[in-house]
């Protein structure tokens, strides 16, 4: 139930929308296409294993694990505008 001037459900809409924002963030980040055979940061040769296992793929494993350790740090998280716990701060 919800309390004072949202309506019932506003909560799980609030949820279903961090969520949805997620995956579509998630599935636009996915690779596609035909994989590079060199990195195209560094040009260090990419394995060809990592092509087969990841379509698409454009960096060395170096790389990538330095990208994403990048939006790691500065990527989002998680919205808690709504929740008692973020007003209780």
């Amino acid at each position: 139930m919800a309390g004072g001037w949202t309506r019932d459900g506003a909560v799980q809409d609030q949820i279903d929308a961090s969520i949805d924002d997620a995956v579509q963030e998630a599935r636009s980040r996915l690779h596609s296409g035909n994989s590079l055979t060199h990195c195209e940061e560094c040009g260090a040769a990419i394995p060809v294993a990592r092509q087969k296992a990841v379509p698409g793929v454009r960096l060395c494993v170096t790389c990538q694990s330095e990208r994403d350790d990048e939006q790691n740090i500065t990527g989002g998280g998680i919205n808690r505008r709504g929740s008692k716990d973020s007003q209780l701060r």
